[in-house]
């Protein structure tokens, strides 16, 4: 049977598909943790105020630091919600499957972008 005729992956695929979405949904977790820990730590520091110029630069540099780290930290709980959300289709048996064509999405794909839910047609169509 082709990619194209099948409408569900097996369970042992499934299985495969979830353990690859578990280790990274763990390094996803550690990432975040991580940098929720610089990010408090960042928060911790700068409690002497001398006034001058490059004190000035450094908490400028310092807030642009912040800023990015956040959104890197924003980014890092959006792809974990993702991954939960995958891990969610394939105990409910609608994992692999397009939600634009109801066709099955691409192996290869799915292992690149576990947590997707559109075939590369859809997404391309999408552009």
């Amino acid at each position: 049977m082709s990619q194209d005729q099948k409408t569900a992956y097996s369970p042992d695929e499934l299985k495969e598909f979830e353990e690859i979405i578990l280790q990274k949904l763990g390094v996803a977790k550690s990432e975040l943790n991580s940098l929720k820990e610089t990010l408090s730590k960042k928060n911790d520091s700068g409690t002497d105020f001398t006034a001058s110029t490059s004190k000035l630069l450094e908490d400028g540099a310092d807030t642009l630091e912040r800023e990015n780290m956040s959104q890197l930290a924003a980014r890092q709980q959006k792809f974990i919600i993702n991954l939960e959300n995958a891990l969610v289709r394939i105990k409910n048996g609608t994992y692999g499957v397009c939600v634009d064509t109801g066709k099955l999405i691409a192996k290869d794909r799915l292992k690149a972008v576990p947590h997707t839910m559109h075939s590369i047609e859809a997404k391309l169509a999408k552009k």
